[in-house]
């Protein structure tokens, strides 16, 4: 059973005087409300390709109504997708900035990334280039882009990141870590966590990895 009702003129004109009218925006306004949770959860679950059809069935309402109240996939995308993933991002940012010791602020900066790609499919693919016809996505991304490069420059000015990786190279990661999501969700979904440990430690120079090495003994 559908949630949604008529929000078309024709429905005012049939309903009639003031109070139909503040009764259907009411009425758009929760459809509108429905639409947007249930988007959120299907591009989490399914990313950013997931079929319209599917959010609209999951809000109760019909496509027709999706497509009245956002047009299409693009406007849908903008509604939910851009500002949970910026403040997630902001987080992560802030945190890898605030690290003393540069290397585990780009780790741990890496590593929380991935993670937001396991936790949300529409996160990692957005992170991975993957942003279908969404401007204020790629926005979000395009700004990802100067907290990553100041990131990976405190780890450089530190000594303890190899000086060939540029922050361009982390979409190489971003990319490892959907391929191995894909091809383990099903029998170990953490799998990615040690292919990430190993580039890390590839990474990190062999001077500082010796440093740490030695504190320990």
């Amino acid at each position: 059973m559908r949630a949604d009702k008529d929000e078309g003129a024709g429905a005012v004109g049939r309903r009639g005087g003031p109070k139909a009218v503040r009764g259907l925006r009411s009425d758009a306004a929760r459809n509108e409300e429905r639409l947007k949770a249930a988007a959120a959860e299907v591009f989490r679950e399914r990313g950013l390709g997931a079929p319209v059809d599917e959010i609209a069935k999951r809000a109760g309402v019909s496509v027709g109504t999706l497509y009245h109240r956002f047009g299409g996939r693009e406007r849908l995308i903008d509604a939910v997708v851009p500002d949970a993933l910026a403040a997630r991002l902001e987080e992560v940012g802030h945190w890898a900035l605030g690290q003393q010791d540069a290397w585990k602020g780009f780790a741990g900066y890496v590593e929380r990334l991935c993670d937001l790609q396991a936790s949300d499919r529409s996160f990692g693919e957005a992170l991975s280039g993957g942003t279908p016809g969404s401007r204020r996505l790629t926005d979000v991304c395009s700004a990802q882009a100067e907290t990553a490069r100041r990131v990976v420059a405190n780890a450089h000015r530190q000594g303890t990141l190899r000086e060939d990786f540029t922050p361009a190279d982390l979409s190489y990661v971003f990319w490892f870590t959907t391929a191995a999501l894909h091809a383990t969700a099903d029998d170990d979904p953490d799998a990615w966590r040690r292919g990430i440990a190993f580039l890390l430690d590839g990474l990190r120079t062999r001077s500082a990895a010796e440093i740490q090495h030695h504190g320990t003994n």
